[in-house]
């Protein structure tokens, strides 16, 4: 239940040193994400304050851009000691940072996950929203990816599932979060999928979960292209009967040296069965061996099948090891077949079940972008822009530039050269618009090869494409948000199912900010000094700034004190007549920091 302010405190106002924190309660709970979060079971032992209530104070520390999870109550302006806070998200009173470190390190991974769906349930109609507005505006959808690390101390032992990789250009201790935005026509950026996984997790495994989770997330997904499977296919499986072929070649050679081996053999035996019955004979009645006798005869025999036998066992090995080397190749060629075949199924049910496809342009970096990945996500319907991961291709780029190569100026230190429709001498399954990138940079020069798979030409404007593919830079400005606004680089709890349910408190308060700030843009005038549009503002200023605030049932009235930024502004939220106290005076004296 939401606190009812008492006669004494209408008339004087309560104040708040968290004003935009009080407007997002009361959003809170005009979306129903209140009502749902405390819905969700939580088997723990309630003394003063419910655990739902120490997860929602949580997340309301995460929305006020708190470092450390003492903060709630050891900071400045403790969140703890704000009443008008906890009434505008429906809170009696907030607990103390300790309370709400012990709920969240009691927490089950069934009860995370519950918490998740709640977040995800409240995002899904944004998500739908925009996903059809930028459909209508521009007639496809524009997909992200990236990871990010999230380091701990590298002598720390009291994370679980931690592991040393690579974090911006060091090895650390820590977490990766992988992570999926879709650009919004009205909110920039959504995010749609966030994963944590151990430090030493790479990109390239993640593309394919990655993909397959945003399109579980949105309900919406590309034409899948079979006709490009379907002709991988008929290639392995004609691979596939080369190489049944090549296994009965090898198999019958196998047979004849393996029938000479074994006769070889026994004439070997034969032979010195003679050789020995002759020489006791020979001994016996006395004979001398000459040249040309019996006995000389039979033990030139042998030596010849002496001499023959290793060579029939060195051609049995060879026989051997090419039935072996053939075998392989026939297994792992119907191992394709067989995995093509299924593929190639998937994505015919795919789109029988999906009768209105949609474009969907994904945008990722190298780490993500080896051969095997584009030639899926090629295969799924995805327009591509990304980059080489392979110095094999760069190399060959550059080794076929001549002094008739145009270079095309596409930024300050960049210039492009670009060839159509190209594998790059069978690098890519797929032909591929190919361009090699050089920057020079003082005396510094290096490259880079730019990929693109899709319907739009980029070849007839290399500037264009180069700008559609750093456009990408919109993901890692969200991670620098997160760690930045919503200080992400600073894990505030320490068991496995707090730590997921941080990382998508973070992405989930980053999106509901936005829906926030366009909420409050179009419910009444707002004043003009609160920057909707810029959640770093609005977390480190709106959340920090001080206001009275007055309820009378559902309309609330924030009135920015002298000492707030915003001074001499009001910001009244929900509908309805709301009777101002005459005169409006405050009995103390206070100090905004």
């Amino acid at each position: 239940m939401s606190k009812e302010f008492t006669s004494s405190e209408l008339t004087g106002g309560v104040l708040t040193q968290h004003a935009m924190l009080v407007a997002w309660g009361v959003y809170a709970r005009h979306i129903g994400l209140v009502e749902r979060l405390m819905a969700v079971p939580v088997k723990q032992k309630r003394r003063r304050h419910q655990p739902q209530t120490k997860v929602l104070e949580f997340f309301v520390a995460m929305l006020a851009g708190l470092p450390h999870l003492q903060d709630i109550s050891r900071s400045a302006h403790p969140l703890d000691q704000d009443e008008a806070v906890a009434a505008a998200w429906g809170q009696p009173a907030w607990a103390d940072y300790s309370g709400v470190s012990r709920s969240l390190q009691g927490l089950s991974a069934r009860e995370v996950d519950a918490f998740i769906t709640v977040l995800e349930q409240i995002e899904q109609p944004f998500i739908a929203a925009e996903a059809a507005l930028a459909l209508q505006q521009k007639g496809q959808l524009v997909y992200d990816l990236d990871l990010t690390g999230r380091p701990v101390s590298s002598t720390s032992s009291s994370y679980p599932d931690t592991a040393f990789g690579y974090m911006g250009d060091t090895v650390r201790l820590g977490y990766q979060a992988a992570l999926v935005s879709m650009h919004s026509p009205s909110y920039g950026r959504l995010w749609l999928v966030n994963q944590l996984h151990p430090g030493d997790r790479v990109s390239v495994t993640e593309a394919k979960t990655l993909v397959t989770a945003a399109e579980q997330r949105t309900g919406l997904r590309p034409r899948r292209r079979i006709e490009l499977v379907r002709q991988r296919l008929q290639a392995a499986e004609a691979q596939w009967q080369a190489a049944e072929a090549g296994v009965t070649d090898s198999e019958e050679r196998l047979r004849l040296a393996r029938d000479q081996e074994k006769d070889t053999g026994l004439a070997l035996r034969e032979w010195q069965g003679v050789v020995r019955s002759l020489a006791v004979a020979y001994e016996r009645e006395g004979r001398t061996p000459t040249p040309h006798c019996q006995l000389t005869r039979a033990r030139r025999k042998l030596m010849t099948y002496q001499k023959r036998l290793p060579r029939c066992q060195q051609a049995l090995a060879v026989a051997q090891r090419r039935y072996d080397r053939h075998a392989v190749a026939a297994d792992a060629s119907a191992a394709e077949v067989q995995r093509l075949q299924a593929h190639y199924q998937q994505l015919q049910n795919d789109n029988v079940a999906n009768p209105h496809p949609v474009r969907i342009v994904l945008r990722i970096d190298a780490g993500f972008a080896s051969r095997e990945n584009i030639a899926w996500l090629i295969e799924m319907g995805y327009d591509l822009y990304t980059k080489s991961r392979s110095t094999a291709v760069r190399k060959t780029l550059t080794q076929s530039l001549c002094t008739e190569t145009t270079w095309q100026r596409v930024g300050g230190n960049a210039s492009l050269t670009a060839w159509p429709a190209t594998t790059v001498n069978g690098h890519f399954a797929y032909p591929l618009d190919v361009a090699l990138a050089h920057y020079q940079t003082g005396d510094t020069r290096r490259r880079s090869v730019l990929l693109h798979y899709g319907d739009e030409d980029v070849l007839t404007d290399l500037d264009a494409w180069f700008h559609a593919y750093n456009r990408r830079q919109t993901i890692e400005a969200g991670i620098k948000e997160g760690k930045a606004v919503f200080q992400m680089h600073h894990l505030k709890v320490r068991s496995a199912p707090a730590l997921r349910l941080q990382e998508h408190f973070a992405a989930f308060a980053a999106n509901f900010v936005r829906f926030a700030a366009h909420w409050l843009a179009g419910t009444h005038p707002q004043p003009a000094a609160i920057k909707t549009q810029s959640v770093k503002h609005l977390v480190q200023i709106g959340a920090h700034t001080s206001a009275w605030v007055l309820r009378q049932e559902d309309v609330w009235l924030l009135t920015f004190t002298e000492q707030s930024f915003y001074a001499g502004s009001s910001l009244r939220l929900g509908s309805g007549p709301i009777q101002l106290p005459l005169p409006l005076e405050f009995g103390f004296q206070f100090q905004h920091f």
